[in-house]
């Protein structure tokens, strides 16, 4: 019988490629760098203790182990785990320097907690195991990995889809006739929504997190030190339209210069508080909660300030027809969060409470008089429970639930079909006629047929056969050649 050239290529492609590969190494990268990313942004715990400090350092994971009744270590195999309702986890541990007024003691190597394993990831026993080598583990050769064991249950972790976070989104409001550009900043696991809104009359506002009430639009751009009239004039472009909405804009806003722009700010945001607090009130809005994904702190502001300007510049010209609204459902505006976010996102969540629980035990241990010591005031429990309770329930981080799921193992391609699932955070009580609609982008990386009926129609989806996530790279890199090539940030 004669292969088709399709079935051919079809074989060459998974002879070499897993149909999980991308949810393998996205776990792997976490491991290496995300886990590290995560310490990195705390690198210092500090208790109510005077001139007492602890400095965190390299983070590690080992491979998984068991501890017997009887005080014995050992390997743990993915089959053990699941004969014996195990969770195949490996253990954590974390350098910690004590620095007592100013002097940096011995570096400690703590064990911090445990982590689930991903099967056939790097830390995994599975990992570059030949056929006959996974048949003498018990392991089925044809099973493709990709998933986790919790209390002996195989689980895998849903592919979540949502809107991109730092890229500008304008769409038109019929119910409040306005034109609206809007951008969901992300910066370390917060994620904030920031808004500008052109109504019909030609009024420009600005919405921020941690302030319910909108704010002018040059009101905001004098707050971030454009305090002269012929600075937020040249921030713009040249065209018409644009230059007739910033003249009047100009006029709508009493503030004369910085200082008057932060007080007006600060006493709608802090009313009745002394002038200090309310100006450090507005500095601390806009450094904080405006465009985070760009910085927080003072240096940050002028580079806001133009990022604010393109963005109202892109909702003036949809507003006069110029351009075209952005679409929600295309999906060059949507990204695809897989196992290593997902597990970034859940262990700087179970870190912030293993730092808390830290600075309390040393904080008790010294008003007890006793002696300091990291075995005994780093309780791993604080971690692994948290790590544990999320895989248990599918409860995540940020309100979702069902993202940890029983794989579905009726059969081979069910298996593959459930590791490779893609599900929308939207609710499936709401029609979201638009939402649930075949897109032509989804041409090549979503399956047209495979979806549920009933209420999830259209929300749960599957990857293409030939789809590829990739794991994200950091823009850094190319911010750098930007600069060398001489890019300002006016441009």
């Amino acid at each position: 019988m004669i292969k088709s050239a399709e079935s051919q290529m079809m074989a060459l492609y998974l002879k070499d490629n897993s149909l999980v590969k991308q949810f393998i190494d996205s776990y792997v990268k976490f491991i290496e760098e995300g886990m590290q990313k995560v310490i990195n942004s705390q690198p210092l715990i500090e208790p109510q203790i005077q001139g007492m400090q602890l400095k965190l350092g390299g983070i590690r994971v080992e491979k998984p182990m068991i501890t017997e009744a009887d005080g014995s270590r050992r390997p743990l195999y993915p089959m053990e785990a699941r004969m014996r309702d195990l969770s195949y986890t490996a253990p954590v541990f974390l350098e910690i320097t004590p620095i007592i007024k100013g002097v940096e003691k011995r570096t400690e190597d703590v064990f911090i907690g445990e982590i689930p394993v991903m099967l056939k990831s790097k830390i995994c026993y599975l990992y570059g195991k030949s056929r006959e080598e996974l048949i003498k583990l018990g392991e089925d050769p044809m099973d493709l990995g990709g998933y986790f064991i919790i209390n002996g249950t195989e689980k895998a972790l849903m592919t979540l889809e949502d809107l991109a976070p730092n890229r500008v989104l304008v769409s038109r409001d019929k119910a409040k006739e306005s034109v609206e550009a809007k951008v969901f900043s992300t910066r370390m696991g917060f994620r904030g929504r920031c808004t500008v809104e052109r109504t019909n009359e030609g009024k420009i506002s600005v919405s921020m997190p941690s302030y319910s009430k909108s704010l002018e639009l040059i009101l905001v751009l004098k707050a971030l030190g454009f305090d002269k009239t012929d600075k937020i004039i040249e921030s713009f472009s040249e065209d018409p339209e644009v230059k007739n909405d910033v003249l009047l804009n100009l006029e709508l806003v009493e503030a004369k210069n910085k200082a008057d722009a932060l007080e007006t700010i600060g006493r709608r945001a802090a009313p009745g508080q002394p002038v200090d607090y309310q100006v450090r009130r507005a500095e601390l809005l806009l450094d904080h909660y405006l465009f985070p994904h760009i910085g927080v702190d003072s240096s940050t502001r002028t580079a806001k300030a133009f990022y604010l300007c393109r963005m109202s510049e892109r909702a003036i010209k949809v507003a006069y027809g110029k351009r075209v609204s952005e679409s929600k459902d295309h999906y060059s505006n949507k990204r695809l969060k897989i196992s290593g976010k997902l597990m970034e996102e859940l262990f700087k969540y179970a870190f912030q409470f293993l730092i808390k629980d830290i600075s309390y035990q040393i904080e008790r241990a010294n008003v007890r008089g006793r002696r300091l010591s990291m075995f005994v005031v780093v309780r791993p429990d604080a971690l692994t429970d948290r790590i544990k309770y999320a895989f248990a329930t599918g409860n995540w981080v940020g309100g979702h639930t069902g993202v940890c799921q029983p794989i579905d193992k009726y059969n081979y391609i069910s298996s593959v079909s459930f590791l490779r699932r893609v599900t929308s955070p939207l609710a499936k009580k709401h029609p979201h006629h638009k939402a649930r609609d075949l897109h032509g982008t989804h041409f090549g990386r979503l399956d047209p047929n495979e979806t549920p009926e009933g209420p999830n129609c259209g929300l749960v989806k599957n990857l293409a056969l030939f789809c590829e996530v990739t794991t994200g790279s950091s823009e850094k890199g190319v911010e750098d050649a930007l600069k060398q090539l001489g890019v300002s940030p006016k441009l």
